[in-house]
């Protein structure tokens, strides 16, 4: 389904293919050969884009986001698995996302890269040309430095001062009534659209 969201229109090249259960909203381009199966969801809000390159595959309910602090691309020749969640990351041509793995707003995925199954790129996040991410491990900061999942605490001593609340909300962490003030931010943003319209 394309919908378009604040006057913006998806832009699909005639040689890609939409799965009629997949969810395309707003300022997205979806380059030639691509294909997003059946549950995926691109959404472009609040003036964020998210372009996707030549002869892409957006597999089964993954979810790819742009906002308005962070566009989202993808390049050519990339697969995205089942069950991934994309938002306000650059990924570059070639990459394999695998199910389930999740990559944050401002991460950078170079060339051949590898995020294994269930792995997780952290905001800010470089991940350098031909890297992997293991399964289930952890990727944070510029350089990447990668954690198995159990290492919380040396995983959170890296995380913490990339700043999520700032960076992705425009927030101080440290103020009382965080999550009031993001999840107010978020209802405010995500009722525009209600008046998205169906193309």
């Amino acid at each position: 389904m394309l919908i378009s969201h604040e006057g913006k229109s998806p832009k699909v090249d005639p040689s890609a293919w939409i799965a009629p259960d997949a969810t395309v909203c707003g300022d997205v381009t979806i380059g030639a050969g691509t294909r997003v199966m059946h549950g995926a969801r691109l959404i472009g809000e609040g003036g964020g884009a998210i372009s996707i390159g030549r002869n892409c595959i957006v597999m089964e309910n993954a979810v790819i986001r742009a906002s308005a602090r962070h566009d989202c691309s993808i390049g050519d020749h990339c697969l995205i698995g089942p069950q991934t969640h994309v938002t306000g990351a650059a990924i570059e041509d070639e990459v394999f996302v695998a199910t389930g793995a999740s990559v944050f707003h401002g991460a950078r995925i170079g060339r051949g890269a590898e995020v294994r199954i269930n792995a997780v790129v952290h905001i800010k996040t470089v991940l350098e040309a031909g890297a992997t991410v293991p399964i289930g491990w952890v990727a944070v900061g510029d350089p990447a430095e990668l954690f198995p999942a159990d290492r919380h605490d040396e995983i959170w001593a890296r995380q913490a001062p990339l700043d999520f609340p700032g960076w992705v909300y425009g927030l101080d962490r440290t103020k009382p009534g965080l999550m009031v003030e993001i999840t107010r931010r978020l209802s405010d943003e995500l009722g525009r659209h209600r008046t998205d319209g169906v193309e």
